[in-house]
C-alpha cells in the first residue's frame, strides 16, 4: 500500500526474459531424459517379444532369417545381414542379408557373396562389438563391390554357441539417420545372446533329426531284385520334433515265382513304434517264407505270434501276393486296417480295391483276415502307401485318395522313380506324420525284366 492506500503494482517481467530462465535448459534435459526412457522402455519390450519369436522355431534356416530381421526391427536398420563361420572359424561359409530391395537384389546379380574380408573379417579376427559411424572413413573398410547399395553406419555383433563363436550379425544404416549408440549396442548383444541358444538348439534338432531318419532307413530294407517285377519305394520321416516314424515296407519273391509286397504302419512316433516296427516286418517275412499260406492266413499267424510275445504295439498292414496264372498274375491281398491299395491300368484308369478294411493287428489276434483277389492286367501297377501320402488334418480323406489317383492317371507309362517320386511330393503332410510308398509294375506282354530302385 502507498501512502493513499493504494496497493502498489508489481514490477512487469517481459515474457522473453523467461526464456532465458534456468529453469527452461532443466526442462528441455528432462524431457530428453523422458525420451531416453522411453525408447529404453520400447527396446526392452521388443527385445523380450524378439527373444520369444527367435527361440519358437527349431528350422534352422527360419531362425537364422528371424535373428536378422528381427535385430533390424529393434534398433530401426535399413539393412541386416547374418554371416556363418565355416568350421575354421576365419572366413564366412554363408552370408543371409535383409532389407535389400529387388532393384538392389538385381543389381548384386552374380557378384560373390562375403567371405569375410575388410570390415567383416575384423569382426571375425575380433569378436568385439563393434560400431562404425562411417564405414568408408574405417582402415579396415574394403569398399564395396560394383551394384552394392551405398551404407554409410555399422553395428556389428558376434552370436556364439556353445562351444564356439558361430558367426556375427551386422547392421547398417539407421532409418533415422543417427548413427548406432550405446543403447543400439546393448540391445543388440542382448539379443546376440539368445540368438546363439536359440541357433544352438536348431542345430541340435537338426542333427538328431538326420541322425534319427538314418537311423529309421536302416531299419527298412533295401529291395532285391523282384523280376520279373519292377519296384520303386520312397520314404519320407515326419518333420516334426521328436517324431521317430512306424512306416513300414517290404516286398520279395517266394521260391514257388510268386512274389510279396507289404507295407504298414506301427501306430506311434518313438523309439518304441520304430523298433516294433522292425520287429514286425521282420516276423512277416519269415512267416511269408514258412510255407505257401495266404496274406489273410499270414496276418492272422502273425497277429497270434505278436500276441504269444508280448508285444503291445498297432500296426495297419496291407499284404499282397502276386501269383503266376496261365494269362498274366493274380494278385491276392489282405488288408489289416490299412488303406486300399490303388492300381494303376495300362490305358489310365486307376481304381482303389476296396473290400473290408479289417482292424489293425494287435487289436485282437482272434479275428479272422479273409482274403481278396484281383486279376491283374499286362503292365498294371500297383501302388501301396501309408495314410501319411493322403491323410492331412484339415482336409478330408477322400480329397487325398482322390488327389493320389488323379496324379497317378497322369503319370501312366511313365519311369516308377517318377512316378513314385510324383506321388509322395503331390500330396505332403503337415510334417507330423511319416509317409512311405511302394509301387510295383507286372511285367507287360513282352515280359519285361523287372527293376528296383
Amino acid at each position: 500500500m502507498d501512502e493513499d492506500g493504494e496497493a502498489e503494482s508489481s514490477p512487469q517481467v517481459p515474457y522473453e526474459s523467461l526464456l532465458n530462465l534456468p529453469l527452461s535448459s532443466d526442462l528441455d534435459r528432462i524431457a530428453e531424459q523422458m525420451h531416453a526412457l522411453a525408447r529404453a522402455q520400447r527396446s526392452l519390450q521388443g527385445l523380450l517379444e524378439a527373444v520369444l519369436g527367435i527361440s519358437s522355431d527349431l528350422d534352422l534356416p527360419t531362425v537364422l532369417r528371424r535373428v536378422v530381421r528381427t535385430s533390424m526391427d529393434l534398433v530401426g536398420a535399413r539393412y541386416g545381414a547374418l554371416g556363418v563361420l565355416d568350421d575354421s572359424g576365419e572366413f564366412l561359409s554363408e552370408f543371409i542379408p535383409l532389407g535389400l530391395d529387388s532393384q538392389e537384389l538385381n543389381d548384386l546379380a552374380g557378384v560373390e557373396l562375403p567371405r569375410g574380408r575388410g570390415l567383416l573379417g575384423h569382426l571375425i579376427r575380433h569378436p568385439e562389438p563393434l560400431r562404425v559411424p562411417d564405414i568408408g572413413r574405417h582402415p579396415e573398410s574394403a569398399g564395396f563391390p560394383p551394384g552394392h547399395p551405398p551404407m554409410r553406419t555399422l553395428l556389428g555383433v558376434a552370436i556364439s554357441g556353445r562351444d564356439r563363436i558361430y558367426g556375427n550379425l551386422y547392421l547398417s544404416d539407421r532409418r533415422d539417420g543417427k548413427p548406432f549408440d550405446a543403447q543400439d549396442e546393448g540391445v543388440i548383444r542382448a539379443l546376440a545372446g539368445t540368438a546363439g541358444v536359440a541357433i544352438e538348439n536348431a542345430r541340435l534338432f537338426l542333427q538328431v533329426q538326420r541322425s534319427s531318419e538314418r537311423f529309421q532307413r536302416l531299419l527298412l530294407p533295401r529291395l532285391l531284385d523282384l523280376g520279373p517285377f519292377r519296384s520303386c519305394t520312397v520314404y519320407r520321416p515326419a518333420s516334426a520334433p521328436g517324431h521317430l516314424g512306424g512306416d513300414w515296407y517290404d516286398a520279395f519273391k517266394l521260391d514257388d515265382g510268386s512274389c510279396v509286397a507289404v507295407i504298414g504302419d506301427v501306430i506311434g512316433h518313438d523309439l518304441e513304434a520304430a523298433a516294433a516296427m522292425s520287429q514286425i516286418r521282420s516276423m512277416l517275412r519269415a512267416l511269408s517264407f514258412d510255407g505257401p499260406a495266404s496274406p489273410g492266413a499270414t496276418l492272422g499267424r502273425l497277429d497270434r505270434i505278436m500276441l504269444a510275445t508280448g508285444g503291445h504295439a498297432v500296426t495297419t498292414a496291407c499284404v499282397c501276393r502276386f501269383e503266376p496264372v496261365h494269362d498274366g498274375w493274380l494278385m491276392r491281398w489282405s488288408n489289416a486296417g490299412h488303406p486300399p491299395p490303388l492300381v494303376l491300368l495300362p490305358d489310365g484308369d486307376a481304381c482303389y480295391l476296396e473290400a473290408e478294411p479289417g482292424v489293425p493287428l494287435g487289436v485282437d489276434a482272434d479275428l479272422r483276415r479273409p482274403d481278396h483277389t484281383y486279376a491283374l492286367a499286362p503292365g498294371s501297377t500297383v501302388i501301396m502307401y501309408t495314410d501319411g501320402v493322403v491323410e492331412r488334418h484339415d482336409q478330408p480323406l477322400q480329397r487325398g485318395l482322390d488327389s493320389l489317383a488323379a496324379t497317378a492317371r497322369q503319370l501312366v507309362g511313365k519311369p516308377l522313380e517318377r512316378l513314385c517320386g510324383a506321388l509322395a511330393d503331390h500330396y505332403p503332410g503337415d510334417g507330423h506324420d511319416d509317409m512311405a510308398v511302394l509301387v510295383l509294375r507286372v511285367p507287360g506282354a513282352g515280359g519285361a525284366d523287372g527293376s528296383r530302385s
